[in-house]
């Protein structure tokens, strides 16, 4: 059966997998990045401990051959202390490292479905049937690659520095520490640098594996959609319910309406004034394009006048909203119309009236 799931996963897919427990996360990278922090932090500082380490020993043995021993208790103690004091710091770093490590992969994710108890995850079968199938002995193969050339490159590195080693015995032994510090620094270097680079190529393949987990068919995201947005007849029939109701709210509007002004073609604002009732003119409706087209069709039907003045209608359509009057700065513009509209009216009154 062939596969069609050919569409990327969308937001709410998304959300969903992390809150099931299924994030991308690599633990190699976190291994990788704390062996990083903890071997340049020891190199940085090779003799960090050392002058700790020297007292103790030297008191050490000077408390062997004393007279009189004080006791075990005093050397546990004065182990302990050093121990803590010397592996405190590097194992400070290593947190935080691992802990950077795990931050740049993401923010936390506490999944509670993921840590609910699963008796099947707890049953001994199923975890040896893990180990010996196909994943987990190609989980095994994949984790000889990296060891297979830590294991080469310490060997080249031994058989490179073959004459030093040999001639050690004839060194002090600050040199000869010196001489081991430095082959375990390059083995130690080489085997990070390897697994960073493991960690990177393995976590490219677990982000290719995962986005490919999470891949939709084409009839799940119209779903999805469906459930995220509503079916599209309903979301149709609200557009209509709206645009009925904006235009009835809008017939009532141009009912009470004394004039509008045009753009001629893209703007449509029609004013209403009543000098015995309004301080100033009140815009009781305005648009655009087709809604200037449908104010204009409201206003010939409602016997409005409409009159052009490019300027104006679009200074009034920016600066006033439906239900606002018109600022101050265009009351000469607008008186000037009003009073062109009511002596024509006027005219008209007094034609039919000799009539």
């Amino acid at each position: 059966m062939p596969d069609n799931r050919t569409e990327k996963a969308t937001p709410r897919k998304r959300t969903k997998a992390r809150e099931h427990g299924q994030v991308l996360r690599s633990r190699d990278i976190v291994s990788a990045l704390t062996l990083v922090g903890v071997v340049f932090a020891l190199a940085g500082h090779p003799e960090f401990g050392l002058a700790r380490w020297q007292e103790y020993f030297r008191n050490t043995l000077l408390s062997a051959t004393a007279e009189r021993w004080e006791g075990g208790i005093p050397l546990l103690s004065a182990t302990a202390s050093v121990a803590v004091m010397w592996a405190g710091p590097v194992l400070a770093i290593a947190f935080v490292t691992a802990v950077a490590g795990t931050l740049i992969q993401g923010a936390p994710t506490f999944a509670v479905e993921a840590l609910s108890p699963n008796p099947e995850r707890l049953n001994p079968a199923n975890n040896v049937r893990q180990l010996f199938s196909l994943a987990g002995v190609s989980r095994a193969l994949r984790s000889l690659l990296p060891t297979s050339v830590i294991v080469y490159l310490g060997l080249r590195l031994i058989l490179l520095d073959a004459m030093r080693i040999a001639y050690a015995a004839r060194l002090s032994t600050r040199a000869c520490l010196a001489l081991m510090g430095d082959l375990c620094f390059g083995i130690a270097w080489r085997t990070a640098a390897v697994f960073v680079a493991w960690s990177a190529l393995d976590y490219f393949l677990q982000w290719r594996t995962y986005e490919n987990s999470l891949r939709m068919t084409k009839q799940e995201v119209r779903d999805e959609s469906k459930e995220s947005e509503g079916n599209p007849e309903v979301r149709m029939r609200i557009r209509r319910l709206r645009r009925d109701l904006m235009h009835r709210s809008l017939r009532k509007s141009m009912q009470k309406a004394t004039a509008v002004v045009t753009n001629p073609t893209h703007f449509a604002v029609a004013l209403e004034y009543r000098p015995e009732t309004m301080a100033a003119p009140v815009v009781v409706a305005k648009g655009q394009n087709r809604l200037a087209e449908k104010i204009k069709e409201l206003a010939r039907w409602n016997e409005v006048p409409i009159v052009e003045n490019p300027p104006l209608a679009q200074a009034l359509y920016k600066a006033t909203d439906v239900g606002q009057m018109i600022p101050p700065k265009l009351y000469a513009a607008v008186a000037e119309i009003l009073a062109f509209i009511f002596r024509a009216q006027m005219r008209m009154r007094a034609a039919e009236a000799a009539r």
